[in-house]
């Protein structure tokens, strides 16, 4: 995925390091995981009494949904050019 940018959260998974990164791809661009082809997609538009609230609670579905996803269940796409 071209453009990954590395932001906040970072899981330790076995011996390997997921990371949750934002992609800026011309098909997607969002939350997903830099290990596997994982991509966060928000059940719906934030909730919440304030901007305040509806940050964390869109951060907290984010984070529940990267730690719950398996990346042996979103393997990326093999590279088919070239």
């Amino acid at each position: 995925m071209t453009g990954e940018k590395d932001r906040t959260t970072s899981r330790r998974v076995g011996a390997s390091r997921r990371t949750l990164a934002w992609i800026d791809d011309p098909r997607f661009q969002g939350w997903g995981c830099a290990a596997c082809a994982w991509l966060f997609n928000p059940l719906g538009p934030p909730t919440g009494e304030s901007l305040d609230d509806m940050k964390h609670n869109y951060e907290q579905q984010r984070e529940k949904d990267f730690a719950a996803h398996v990346c042996a269940e979103h393997p990326r796409a093999k590279d088919t050019q070239g």
